[in-house]
């Protein structure tokens, strides 16, 4: 799937590293038309698609999750099926980036994130055991292609039982660790227009150039708008083995924010036979009338309780 056009789908469609429909990669919904241009502030007109993620239906298909409500384990199994409009089990999909389906799954607070990749038995039932060892309500993303159809991201609730530790949203920052390893963002991005934003992976202060394939390609974003959740995966423009795209240190994505706020992106890269994920908080200001950036207001987690 074309990074830059699923990500102008959003328009988290979250391209990614600053949006919901960050185009720094792939909007993790239907295939939208591709936006003009891949310059810095390339025209995108605002989409009135609904960003992915926020429907448990959509398109005549359900994500039905056997135990919407389970109790805290650091391997805890979840099984749940894609339904089609008639209420049967989807049992044929496209491969997209080496799978037939994407699972994310994180706490609505943005602590726990994971991106997994669950096992289909014949009858149409994925399962995948998940780190569930803290409490709190969860939104789980499945990204996929049915056979014959249009690529979409399905979102629905999974309650973990037990003393909810909210998590405020962590302040913005140009940089995130990963272990040894350290990655830059470089590049602004600002709501309604498409920008190039770069993430380069150091480890140790030196830059890392031997980057390893992870699911056909370099990187992976992920973008989740902080207000409401709404979901973007994205990749990186190129791929590896095309003669022209470095394996690092820097990943370029094209990102175009559907609208002002904080986005958290998530970047799963692959070093040494180890996929490692940097994570980072960026905050899309709203040009005043003169063009310049205004602040955008903070977006904290709402407290759900316990």
């Amino acid at each position: 799937m074309n990074a830059t056009g699923k990500f102008a789908g959003f328009t988290l469609g979250l391209a990614a590293v600053f949006g919901i429909a960050l185009t720094v990669g792939a909007l993790a919904g239907p295939e939208p038309t591709e936006p003009a241009g891949h310059g810095e502030h390339a025209a995108a007109a605002p989409s009135t698609e609904l960003p992915g993620g926020l429907l448990v239906t959509d398109q005549g298909y359900t994500l039905d999750l056997d135990q919407p409500n389970t109790e805290t384990a650091t391997r805890q199994a979840i099984s749940f099926r894609i339904l089609d409009a008639t209420g049967a089990p989807v049992t044929e999909y496209q491969t997209s980036h080496d799978k037939d389906l994407h699972l994310i799954v994180v706490r609505r607070d943005m602590a726990g994130f994971q991106h997994v990749h669950p096992v289909l038995d014949q009858a149409g039932t994925w399962t995948v055991p998940l780190n569930l060892s803290r409490a709190g309500d969860y939104r789980v993303f499945a990204d996929f292609t049915p056979a014959g159809g249009e690529n979409l991201t399905l979102g629905a609730d999974l309650r973990v039982a037990g003393n909810y530790d909210v998590r405020a949203l962590p302040a913005p920052a140009k940089t995130a660790k990963a272990g040894d390893y350290t990655v830059t963002l470089d590049g602004t991005v600002s709501p309604g227009v498409t920008s190039k934003v770069t993430l380069s992976v150091s480890r140790d202060g030196t830059p890392v150039d031997d980057l390893q394939p992870y699911l056909g390609a370099y990187g992976h974003l992920v973008a989740l708008r902080a207000a409401d959740l709404a979901y973007l995966h994205v990749h990186p423009e190129g791929a590896p083995g095309d003669g022209s795209t470095p394996a690092g240190p820097g990943i370029d994505f094209m990102v175009n924010a559907p609208s002002a706020g904080d986005y958290r992106l998530f970047l799963d890269f692959q070093h040494r036979g180890v996929v490692r994920t940097a994570e980072f908080t960026v905050r899309v200001a709203q040009p005043d009338a003169t063009g310049a950036d205004r602040p955008a207001p903070s977006t904290a987690p709402a407290d759900h309780g316990h």
